[in-house]
């Protein structure tokens, strides 16, 4: 059954809300993103190289070398380009950031979303295999119970995710095909496919943050404190709920709070929070959200 929320009930409520079970969002995330970019100057294809900081100015320094300047900086930048070291920071990061940033695990998890003509399979939430290897077993999420289209979404985790980065989109979907018809193997071809690179997409070089094996339990905080005038957010400070996107929406939520703070101290002036308290209301306006609760 699809129910409409509003924004603010979603996040005011989010506990409650996305409490048991899955919610998928039968619209994506474009409702959301449009809501958050309103009347905000949002530059696309504008790929940094280099963030400066710590004086009276930030500066961004993006591919083609021009500079855009301001109070302060909030990088939301993937762990996978933090941990590539693809940005360079002048001055450079402290070494309990780089620690932080190291001893961080970023995931990889991609899909292959293949759309039928017919429903060939049972209305359920999920549909998988179990096998001796991960190459041999997986499972597909069933689009068509959550939003009436006929797709389904099959799921690729781990290692055994990146080295389907290596195939092509035709070879990708040959084997998820193969996998399939051990289920059904009275199924059809797909009409239509699209397949995620997200450990080598180089806008993210992987999908989420998670604890890695024997290291300190304070690496999110470590990475979320701020170095003057530079803040951070993104799902991988968020300790309560890192690799989600509510994580990176609450912790860029903690981040503005605490840059507001920093601005108001250093100039002393209430013009900028009250510019942006009156931004904080127009967000609370209802925005539709159609969820599936699968």
């Amino acid at each position: 059954m699809d129910c409409v929320l509003s924004r603010g009930l979603l996040l005011d409520l989010q506990e409650h809300v996305l409490s048991g079970g899955h919610g998928l969002m039968v619209q994506g995330y474009h409702p959301v993103i449009t809501a958050l970019a309103k009347d905000i100057d949002i530059r696309l294809n504008h790929r940094i190289t280099k963030i400066s900081y710590g004086g009276s100015k930030a500066m961004v320094t993006v591919e083609d070398g021009r500079h855009f300047i301001a109070d302060a900086v909030i990088s939301t930048l993937p762990l996978g380009i933090l941990k590539a070291k693809l940005i360079d920071f002048e001055p450079k990061l402290p070494a309990w950031k780089l620690s932080a940033i190291s001893d961080l695990g970023m995931g990889n998890e991609n899909k292959v979303a293949l759309r039928f003509n017919d429903i060939f399979w049972p209305n359920v939430e999920y549909l998988g295999i179990a096998a001796h290897t991960s190459y041999a077993c997986g499972y597909f999420l069933n689009l068509h119970k959550a939003t009436g289209h006929p797709v389904l979404v099959y799921m690729a985790a781990g290692r055994f995710a990146y080295d389907l980065e290596k195939l092509s989109d035709e070879a990708a979907v040959n084997f998820v095909m193969l996998q399939l018809r051990k289920m059904f193997p009275q199924a059809t071809e797909p009409v239509q496919h699209l397949v995620s690179r997200w450990g080598t997409d180089p806008n993210s070089l992987g999908c989420y943050s998670y604890d890695a094996v024997g290291k300190p339990e304070d690496l999110y905080d470590k990475l979320r404190l701020p170095l003057g005038n530079l803040f951070f957010a993104g799902e991988a400070v968020s300790m309560e709920n890192q690799g989600s996107v509510h994580g990176a929406y609450s912790s860029g939520i903690m981040a503005a709070k605490n840059c507001r703070r920093y601005l108001l101290e250093r100039h002393g002036t209430f013009e900028m929070i009250q510019l942006i308290s009156g931004r904080d209301e127009d967000l609370e306006a209802a925005v539709p959200l159609q969820i599936s609760r699968m």
